[in-house]
């Protein structure tokens, strides 16, 4: 399966992006010196009230597959709780239907159809015309960057091997047992899979780029699941490879990685601007492990149920332990939780951009 990509110039632009004013973009470059940047992981999702409205209507693909949908739901956590930073509204998932996956969400989580179990199915899988199958998306980029044109947009994708995962398993899984019985048994079709993920994933964030995202995040959801020198050859290599790819574009790049901790150490020479991390590390070990990178993290979202003066006194702690600011950007460390409620939000938000270190 062979995806041809655009090639970029090779001149890499050391200037601040033109919404470089903003303390998200800022913090991305170890360069703010105002208040701290705050966003957060599924910021479009289940826990808002105007969501769920829109959701009553229609169904979770009808509402990735709909530019301007995408672009009310993007935005309207922006405007409500003023975070920094705006993440496009979609699923790591969809990419994945073009290549011949049925991909369905049900209560239980979502589906990958069929699942590769043997490894002549990589062959079957098709090549597609990116900037076609996925236009939608790309849509309701520009859809959002009109709305909100001087609020600074994420593109996202998901990691090859996070995508592979569900690919081979079919679905979700604590352990993903099967993939790796099959990336250990079959390693040459396992690479090739890996591979054709990648290089359509890096037409699919450069696409996102060029319609209006002003930074790009890769999540590499399932990683954390891996021995060390597994997630180096299923997982680093890959994510490496894309933000090559994605250098000469000159947008902050992301890579969040759950459970970090096991290879924080094998992050100190990527190619990219930031690190996410998870709940589980703490910020400022992340940061000494990380010289010249931003970070990016990691209050448990699970703080956000306990009363809000709890709330203001977990985020001034985390943030009062850091030795720098101006490299980082505050979010929690998963993905917010659907039933969390709106006015915790609010004070996480407040109390971020409240934050001042005390001489």
């Amino acid at each position: 399966m062979t995806i041809t990509t655009e090639k970029g110039s090779a001149e890499i632009s050391t200037m601040v992006p033109l919404i470089g004013d903003s303390s998200f973009i800022k913090a991305c470059y170890g360069k703010n010196e105002g208040r701290l940047p705050v966003w957060v992981m599924r910021q479009a999702g289940r826990y808002l009230a105007e969501y769920r409205a829109v959701r009553k209507n229609v169904s979770f693909l009808e509402l990735c597959k709909t530019p301007e949908l995408v672009a009310k739901v993007t935005t309207d956590p922006v405007n409500k709780f003023g975070f920094d930073a705006a993440i496009l509204f979609s699923d790591i998932l969809p990419i994945l239907e073009p290549m011949g996956f049925t991909v369905t969400y049900e209560s239980g989580g979502p589906t990958v159809a069929p699942a590769i179990r043997r490894p002549e199915m990589v062959n079957e899988l098709s090549a597609y015309d990116v900037r076609d199958k996925m236009s939608y998306v790309f849509e309701g980029v520009r859809a959002i960057k009109k709305r909100i044109p001087d609020v600074p947009l994420l593109g996202f994708a998901g990691s090859p091997f996070t995508l592979a995962c569900y690919a081979i398993e079919g679905h979700g899984s604590k352990t993903f047992d099967s993939v790796k019985q099959f990336m250990y048994c079959h390693p040459k079709e396992s690479a090739q899979l890996l591979e054709a993920i990648t290089e359509v994933t890096i037409v699919y964030l450069q696409e996102q780029v060029k319609a209006g995202a002003d930074a790009v995040q890769l999540f590499d959801s399932w990683s954390g699941i891996l021995a060390v020198n597994e997630y180096r050859e299923w997982s680093l290599v890959y994510s490496e490879k894309i933000f090559k790819a994605l250098k000469s574009l000159s947008v902050p790049r992301i890579l969040f990685v759950n459970n970090v901790s096991p290879y924080i150490h094998l992050l100190r020479d990527i190619d990219c601007e930031v690190i996410g991390v998870d709940y589980r590390m703490d910020l400022e070990l992340a940061m000494n492990e990380l010289p010249g990178k931003a970070v990016q993290g990691n209050l448990d979202p699970n703080i956000l149920y306990c009363p809000q003066a709890e709330i203001r006194e977990r985020v001034r702690a985390m943030l009062g332990n850091l030795t720098r600011l101006d490299n980082v950007i505050v979010n929690l460390g998963h993905g917010i939780l659907p039933d969390i409620p709106e006015e915790s939000v609010a004070t996480f938000v407040d109390e971020v951009h409240a934050f001042r270190r005390e001489v």
